[in-house]
């Protein structure tokens, strides 16, 4: 089962808030955050190639990746600020498409009845002009397409 992406974008504020909810556990869901390996099968739209520079889901590490379709390569990069595993992780993210913006995501791994997880996850712009070109960007389309390919990930398991 699927289950909806809930997005928030409050009108002159420069933060996206969203949530979704997995059937299954919190150490499942936060693993595949934390692997490379696993996060290169789930992460992003269907159709794109993704390639993993570096990837080190720790307190102090970062990542550096590229997704690529026929249209072309789209980059992204960050620092991991604080991880607490199957808990919490604050990152900063950055968008090659959107120079000079770099946003911080807060992500919570919330345990639900029956072995379930919720995401719950924050994201803050420098402007609420920085927050409204990201949101115009497709990125609701994205995370949820994402999230999806990650249910099937975990269903495999």
């Amino acid at each position: 089962m699927t289950n909806p992406l809930k997005l928030s974008i409050p009108e002159g504020t420069p933060f996206i808030d969203f949530t979704r909810e997995f059937d299954f556990p919190v150490a499942a869901v936060f693993e595949a955050h934390r692997d490379p390996a696993l996060v290169a099968q789930w992460l992003g739209p269907y159709g794109l190639k993704m390639e993993i520079e570096t990837y080190d889901f720790r307190t102090g590490g970062s990542y550096k990746y590229t997704h690529s379709n026929e249209s072309g390569t789209y980059g992204f990069n960050g620092v991991f600020h604080t991880v607490r595993e199957n808990e919490f992780a604050i990152q900063t993210f950055e968008y090659d498409g959107q120079p000079d913006v770099v946003a911080m995501d807060y992500m919570r791994f919330e345990a639900l009845e029956g072995d379930r997880c919720r995401l719950v996850g924050h994201s803050v712009y420098p402007t609420v002009e920085a927050r409204d070109g990201m949101a115009a960007s497709g990125m609701e389309g994205g995370i949820t397409e994402g999230y999806e390919r990650l249910d099937t990930l975990l269903s495999t398991r």
